[in-house]
């Protein structure tokens, strides 16, 4: 069985913000929310270092922090948030999966109006780089392996084959001029 860390901790009301950075910087990690305002992560050495600097920042504004490290008692509990780290994954891999089929039809639009222009191409590249960069910190927290990383992982490439086309139909479009 694994190790892990447990963070519990507490902020003021208001300002809203500092309970949204939590948040934020947790959801960032990885981490998955057990229970309201705890939150639990695999236990290593870098998480340990990363979580106490969180710990710190909510003690910074007013919080009050728990940070354990913990084992569960049967393996039963821990493949029960197991499963909740790669349902948080699966959510994030789908979202990436549904933003790959609005770049699809985009590259769609663009080709039927044959909008061939350096400025659309560059367009198209850099939203193909947001979703390219957006996989890779989701795999970084993608720790138990989720079955759509695969998935995900495929769909992108078609993607960047799909931009690589629209890409050379524009380089010969503009070269033709």
């Amino acid at each position: 069985m694994l190790k892990w860390l447990v963070i519990n901790y507490t902020l003021p009301s208001e300002p809203s913000r500092l309970r949204v950075g939590a948040w934020r910087s947790l959801k960032k990690l990885g981490a998955v929310n057990i229970q309201q305002s705890m939150w639990i992560f695999p236990f290593s050495d870098e998480n340990y270092s990363t979580l106490s600097t969180v710990a710190q920042d909510i003690e910074n504004n007013g919080g009050e922090v728990l940070l354990m490290q913990s084992v569960f008692l049967e393996e039963k509990y821990e493949q029960i948030v197991i499963s909740h780290f790669n349902k948080a994954r699966e959510i994030e891999y789908e979202e990436i999966l549904d933003k790959c089929e609005d770049y699809f039809k985009e590259i769609e639009k663009e080709i039927n109006r044959s909008n061939y222009t350096f400025a659309e191409a560059e367009e198209n590249e850099e939203e193909l780089e947001k979703l390219l960069s957006w996989f890779e910190k989701v795999k970084i927290r993608d720790i138990f392996q989720s079955p759509l990383k695969e998935v995900t992982e495929k769909k992108l490439e078609e993607c960047r084959k799909v931009f690589e086309d629209f890409n050379n139909r524009t380089y010969e479009k503009e070269a033709t001029k």
